[in-house]
């Protein structure tokens, strides 16, 4: 397991956010934490990268806690945030030459261009300032940083928020490579159809509880309409506690 959550409580300003969840994800997979605003999602991925610490249980890394080692967690893992952190007035190429240069990491015209083939950024538009950019080519830029800082991790704070349905098809495409190529991808979202499209499993998060849990078969993605039906609040939600 190369992500882990153990009875993971968090509290943040003397409330509890997270109640004693449990999951893990694996090599080569796409896990989708999916619930409504103040579910938790987001507190989980901060506690994977240290930021906010378990009041009880753990996270762990690749088999190692967190909290043991902060800085060995983050060099394993790329971050992406709803709205990537990146400069307006500079283009693709000066932005990704900047971060990997923050990162120590080296990357030759040939890598970075091969990084945005990867993600599929028209050639043309790569010298352009970002400030142009529509924010589905802005997550592509982003994207395009974690494949260049070749890390294992990859998490994912809402990313198709804002996007419109054919860039949220692509950058389901961009993430369904990565994870084929060995990636570990945790992500969180409250788009149910998003997730079933994406994701391996889908953990859902009520009220800091993970209250389901849903595998896809085989090639067979996991059905909306059950995850639909679960995800809404007029559910039964003792049944799917039992469930999990």
């Amino acid at each position: 397991m190369i992500l882990q959550a153990d009875s993971l409580y968090i509290a943040r300003s003397d409330k509890e956010v997270l109640s004693g969840i449990n999951f893990s994800v694996n090599s080569g997979e796409v896990y989708a934490l999916l619930g409504g605003n103040g579910a938790g999602k987001s507190t989980t991925l901060l506690s994977f990268l240290g930021f906010l610490m378990p009041t009880r249980g753990n996270v762990r890394v690749k088999g190692k806690d967190v909290g043991a080692d902060i800085a060995a967690a983050r060099k394993t893992i790329a971050y992406l945030p709803e709205s990537a952190s990146l400069y307006e007035h500079l283009n693709a190429y000066e932005n990704l030459r900047y971060f990997l240069q923050l990162a120590a990491k080296n990357a030759t015209p040939e890598d970075i261009d091969a990084a945005l083939d990867r993600v599929s950024l028209a050639t043309e538009a790569r010298h352009r300032k970002l400030r142009d950019y529509s924010k589905g080519m802005r997550q592509k830029v982003a994207i395009a940083l974690a494949i260049l800082r070749d890390t294992d991790i990859l998490l994912l704070d809402e990313p198709t928020s804002g996007l419109d349905p054919s860039a949220i098809d692509e950058f389901h495409h961009i993430i369904r490579n990565l994870a084929d190529g060995g990636k570990t991808i945790l992500m969180v979202t409250h788009d149910v159809y998003g997730a079933c499209q994406v994701a391996d499993r889908i953990g859902l998060l009520r009220d800091g509880q993970l209250v389901g849990e849903f595998t896809s078969e085989g090639k067979e993605r996991i059905d909306t309409e059950i995850v639909h039906r679960a995800f809404s609040p007029n559910v039964d939600r003792s049944s799917q506690r039992a469930a999990v």
